[in-house]
């Protein structure tokens, strides 16, 4: 009985250092197996895009590598019109009225309906939108139907996480098969409809909060 009882002993030393051990390295391993400083994740067809059924092949890749100071975003794109030119924004949330948005620039296609846009920004959890108060704003664009306002709204830290994609053109939009509203969401603030979103990522979980500093 004894010899029976030193065995178990043994066996219960080997079993709870296992334990330890498992408790101590899967974390290590689950950080160390892919790259800490680089973020991947897939934008989808926009609510308004999949209620019109336009485009059904519509949509990208996304990856954001962080390189200290700031992030640099890579958009590969596929599935829409050829030669058309689409905007860019980080936005704070993925769906109408898309809350608070960051312009960040151009995509434009291929012959194929490729489209890659290479940004470089502050892409992380840090990302954020702050006025502490009002002050006068320039006006640049005057036309209806989105002239710039002459000042801006005060408005604590605001993080936005989630990116979209718009067409620069209405009417790029209708020859797609897509509704042809006008949206602000160009230089000129005479866009056409969103095409691609994160909105497969919940509104207060936008991808770009899976990266830290």
């Amino acid at each position: 009985m004894s010899g029976t009882r030193t065995i178990w002993s043994k066996w219960r030393l080997i079993l709870s250092t296992a334990v330890v051990l498992a408790a101590v390295t899967t974390p290590l391993a689950a950080r160390g197996a892919g790259d800490p400083s680089t973020i991947r994740f897939s934008m989808v067809r926009s609510a308004g895009a999949e209620a019109a059924g336009c485009l059904p092949t519509a949509r990208a890749r996304v990856r954001i590598t962080s390189i200290g100071p700031v992030e640099i975003m890579k958009v590969r794109a596929r599935g829409l019109p050829p030669l058309t030119e689409f905007e860019f924004f980080v936005i704070q949330v993925p769906n109408a009225p898309f809350g608070l948005a960051w312009y960040q620039g151009e995509i434009v296609t291929t012959d194929e309906g490729r489209g890659v846009g290479r940004f470089v920004g502050r892409f992380n959890n840090e990302t954020f939108i702050v006025a502490p108060g009002v002050a006068p704003a320039p006006v640049v664009h005057d036309q209806p139907p989105f002239p710039d306002a002459s000042q801006n709204p005060a408005t604590a830290p605001v993080h936005t996480f989630h990116l979209g994609l718009w067409f620069d053109d209405p009417a790029d939009a209708q020859a797609a098969g897509c509704p042809s509203g006008v949206t602000p969401f160009n230089g000129s603030h005479n866009a056409g409809l969103q095409i691609l979103s994160t909105r497969n990522f919940a509104d207060d979980q936008g991808p770009l909060r899976q990266l830290g500093p």
